[in-house]
This record gives C-alpha cells, sequence and structure tokens, in this order.
C-alpha cells in the first residue's frame, strides 16, 4: 500500500501534518484503535500562547525555560513560542470552539493561568480543550479527499532498506509495517516520507493519566531503526490525579489551581505548599508540586492529599470545570462543597526522539512530532499547556520540510511483505499480561518521582530478565496488539532506565536522592543504538 506521505499516529500532531501536506499529496493515517483513542482527545487544560496585551514573547520564553530547568534549547523555544498565535489562529479557522472573553484583556478569548506561567495566556474550550481540537482536526481531515484515515492498525516497526529486496544498509526510512487489528493480517505501508506522531510512553507506570495506548510505540521503533533518542528520564509526573479507586487516571486539570485552588494535608488541615515554595504556592511548576505532594503523602503515611476550591463561587467552577464537576458527581464527590482526592501520576514524556527544527530525525525519510520527540521545547521540565502548542508547530514544520524537499527525494523501493511462517498462535498470552504488569509496578517503585541509583539499577536488572523473554515470545509467536506494545513499552522503559542512570545530578524531573546537586551547565542525555 503506498502513498507520498505516512503519518503514524491520528491525534494533534500527526493530523496537523496530514492537513498541511495534503494540499499537494496523498497521505495515509495510521492509528492504533480509534481514530481519537490518543492523548490529544485527553488534554483538558488548553493551549499556551501570548494573547494578552500584557504579555511577551520575551516572557512566555523565560517561563519555559525557568520550568525546564535551562535544559531547553532556546532557539527551539523561541521557534515554537513565536508561531503559536498563528496556530491558535488556524485553530479557530477550523472551527475550534474557544472560551470567549472580554476585550478588556487586549482579545477576545478567555485566558487562564496554570502553574509556572507568569501571565494568563492558556486558551481553553472549558476543560475539555483537547477533545474540542481533535474533533475539530478529525472533521478536516475525514473530508479531505487526499487523507486517508487508517484505524485499527498497531505498527510493529519502520521498514528500511534493510527489508527492501535488494537490501541497503543506509537506514533509510520508507513506511512501516502494522498490524490490522480486525484481521490479524500484517500489511507493509509504503511512502516516500514517514512521519511519527505516536505520543508518549506514559504506560511504563503504574499510575498514568495518559491513554491505554501511549506505550512508547513511536519512541521504540525509531530507537531500533537506528535513531537517537535524548532525556528519557525526564518523565513528568502530573501532581493532581484523581485518588480513586475504580477511576485509575482521570486527570485533575492545572487550570483548577490556576484557578484557585488549594493543596491540603487532610491529616493536619495545612495547606502545605509553603514549606516547599513559599512564593509561588500551588502554582509552581509541575515537578516541585508534584515532589511537595508526594512527600507529604510518605511523611504523613497518607494516601491522597485534599484539592480543594470550594472557596470559589459555585457557578464559578461549574462554568469553569463542567467535564470535571460531572465525573466527580459521578462518583459522589461535590467540587464546589468539597476537596478532591488527589496522587500525582505519571503524565507526559519530556524525552523522545532526536528532531531538529525541521522535525527531521537522524533517519532519511523519518520526521517526528509531538510527544514522542526530543525538540529541545521541555528541557528537564514541560511547562504546562505547551505540548499540544509543540504538535501544531512541529506537525507544520515536518509538513513544509517535507513539501521543500519533495523533488530531491527519491521513489521507495521494493519492499519484502511480512514474513510470519515460522511463527504460530499463542497459546500462553498470560506471559504478555504478566510481564505487563511487572514492567509498570517496578517503573513506579524504582523509576518515579524521587529515584535513587540502587533502585535504577534494580529495574535494569529486571529489565535484562524480561527482554530475554519477551524477545523469545516475538520470535514464536503471530503479533497481537498486546505484543506489540508490551515489546514498546520493555524498551520505552529501558531508555528511560538508562537514561536515568547516565545523568548524575538532580534537575527538573529527575530527581536523584545520590546526587541531589544540580550541575552548573546544563546537558541532554543522549542515547545512541
Amino acid at each position: 500500500m503506498t502513498h507520498d506521505v505516512l503519518i503514524i499516529g491520528s491525534g494533534a500532531a500527526g493530523l496537523t501534518a496530514a492537513l498541511a501536506l495534503a494540499e499537494t499529496r496523498t497521505v495515509l493515517v495510521l492509528a492504533k484503535g480509534t481514530l481519537d483513542g490518543g492523548s490529544t482527545a485527553w488534554a483538558q487544560g488548553g493551549i499556551a500562547a501570548v494573547l494578552d496585551a500584557g504579555d511577551t514573547f520575551e516572557d512566555h520564553i523565560r517561563d519555559t525555560m525557568v520550568a525546564g530547568a535551562g535544559l531547553n534549547d532556546l532557539e527551539t523555544v523561541e521557534f515554537v513560542i513565536e508561531r503559536a498565535p498563528r496556530s491558535i489562529e488556524r485553530l479557530r479557522e477550523l472551527g475550534v470552539p474557544f472560551n470567549r472573553g472580554s476585550d478588556d484583556r487586549g482579545g477576545d478569548l478567555h485566558l487562564t493561568r496554570e502553574g509556572g506561567h507568569s501571565h494568563r495566556r492558556i486558551v481553553h474550550v472549558d476543560d475539555a480543550t483537547g477533545w474540542a481540537v481533535q474533533e475539530a482536526l478529525l472533521k478536516a481531515a475525514a473530508a479531505h479527499p487526499n487523507i486517508t484515515l487508517l484505524p485499527g492498525r498497531a505498527c510493529i516497526d519502520l521498514i528500511t532498506g534493510r527489508n527492501a529486496e535488494r537490501f541497503s544498509g543506509d537506514g533509510h526510512v520508507w513506511g512501516a509495517y502494522a498490524l490490522d487489528e480486525a484481521t490479524g493480517r500484517v500489511e507493509a505501508h509504503v511512502a516516500r516520507a514517514t512521519i511519527l506522531a505516536a505520543g508518549g510512553a506514559g504506560r511504563c507506570y503504574r499510575f498514568s493519566t495518559a491513554p491505554r495506548g501511549a506505550t512508547g510505540d513511536g519512541i521504540a521503533m525509531a530507537w531500533r531503526a537506528g535513531a537517537r533518542v535524548s532525556n528519557m528520564e525526564m518523565m513528568q509526573f502530573h501532581p493532581t490525579c484523581l485518588y480513586n479507586l475504580e477511576v485509575k487516571n482521570f486527570l485533575i486539570t492545572e487550570a483548577v489551581r490556576g484557578e484557585g485552588g488549594r493543596l491540603y494535608n487532610p491529616r493536619t488541615g495545612k495547606r502545605f505548599m509553603e514549606f516547599y515554595d513559599p512564593e509561588r504556592m500551588e502554582l509552581a511548576p509541575r515537578d516541585v508540586v508534584a515532589r511537595a505532594i508526594d512527600s507529604e503523602i510518605k511523611r504523613f503515611g497518607l494516601d491522597f492529599v485534599h484539592l480543594d476550591i470550594s472557596h470559589q463561587p459555585t457557578e464559578f467552577v461549574r462554568q469553569h470545570f463542567p467535564t470535571i464537576d460531572e465525573k466527580l458527581s459521578g462518583l459522589g464527590i461535590d467540587m464546589t462543597t468539597q476537596p478532591i482526592p488527589v496522587v500525582p501520576a505519571q503524565h507526559y514524556t519530556c524525552g523522545g526522539v532526536v528532531v531538529d527544527l525541521a522535525a527531521r530525525t537522524d533517519l532519511p525519510g523519518l520526521w517526528a512530532a509531538g510527544e514522542c520527540t526530543e525538540s529541545g521545547l521541555h528541557g528537564a521540565n514541560r511547562l504546562a499547556s505547551n505540548s499540544l502548542l509543540e504538535c501544531f508547530v512541529f506537525g507544520e514544520a515536518a509538513a513544509r520540510d517535507i513539501l521543500a524537499n519533495w523533488d530531491d527525494m527519491r521513489d521507495p523501493p521494493a519492499i519484502r511483505e511480512w514474513d510470519d511462517t515460522k511463527v504460530t498462535d499463542s497459546d500462553e498470552e498470560v506471559v504478555i499480561k504478566q510481564n505487563w504488569t511487572e514492567i509498570r509496578r517496578f517503573m513506579w517503585n524504582y523509576v518515579g518521582i524521587v529515584r535513587t541509583t540502587k533502585r535504577l539499577e534494580r529495574a535494569a536488572h529486571r529489565i535484562a530478565l524480561l527482554r530475554r523473554e519477551v524477545e523469545d515470545y516475538y520470535g514464536s509467536f503471530r503479533v497481537t496488539t498486546d505484543l506489540i506494545e508490551l515489546r514498546n513499552l520493555l524498551e520505552s522503559a529501558d531508555l528511560i532506565v538508562r537514561s536515568a542512570l547516565r545523568r548524575e545530578e538532580s534537575r527538573g524531573l529527575h530527581f536523584i536522592l545520590d546526587h541531589p546537586q544540580t550541575d552548573p551547565v546544563a546537558r541532554d542525555t543522549v542515547l545512541v543504538p
């Protein structure tokens, strides 16, 4: 199956690129599961952009660099932030119904504020911004005659010159092998250019706000194909995930704290952020707040802490957070009168496949955008609401670079079909469930918010044992989505642990008790295959 461009992932990054390419090229978009099953649709808070008359690009850049603990690439930060207002305008043109405000702040959009931001600069659609963005992008893509949307395709590996009928070891990427989840057949999707927009690796952890499919597929595939990855130790833990024994991954958006929400120790009844960051309190960056909550939970033997916005007027709370209010009401919690029990949970993968400002990876024929990348924007900690923004800017950058270089790009060679003649159907899928559970547990316990070298070494030892077992299983049985995800989950966990062991300092999201100091010079952790 041949198209001009193959895009792996149907979220904000992938669909932005598809729409930009489709005016002159045929585009195939592959999605694991449903077209709206990725992280974009789950985003609650909003999109950061300088739109307030009193705000400046310099302020947004400074806030991003401060949150990223100096590990950000300044050129990338400037590149993204200066393109943010235009990205918002394009989304409005697609029909995203951002909340409206008054003109007295220099614009017609309602702007909220989140942790780490010095100004109100978050545009949003109530507390379900991602869903509104996903819906608008999907509608536009589905209506375009040059875009083919193909759900139910779990990508196994990138196609390179090694898979050509005439073998080539140059590492050029020509598409991907993908499992048709309905038929069990593996298809070769071939293209002159390929864009990875497959999301992060949040499901490496037991507690995560990421969707079920966030198993590091794009990162693992690019790594196996020969691309560098960077800063995988920088796993962001969102401070406020709902603590509920039945609902495992419901996020309580940063904007609740941005609109006045306070954190309390349920045992003492006191606000505790004053002991950790007395100047910024609940509006400190996520890594600071997450470590504070983790410390309170461990010091006092708590299961959770309280996030309370009940001091705000009832109508104000329900107007700003209708989705959260409805969800909590169904669980017997009235956020207008009661505190919300919250715990930290893995939230965002700040590291990933190394890309430049044109979204190019190390491999010819392969571009990447969104959470699966390390562009230099986030550094050691992502500033709230910069994630969707990165998707739009780099999705468009990838499309622009592909179009600019199209005439110099080669046509794909003849590619070998997937060979599964030497494997059988599995009769012991319990192995997948067991190993999946084991990975997520030891990653949470050993590679979580606060780390030690000993814990990281324990995690590395378990990964080595599991790798032999998973490789044996993968070589013996036909692929399933669960097996593909397990393989990528283990690869991603290995990259996280290897990166964490290399960084002998504490910076941003990587806090290790053996090395509590921060080095004077910030350096990326780059892994080379």
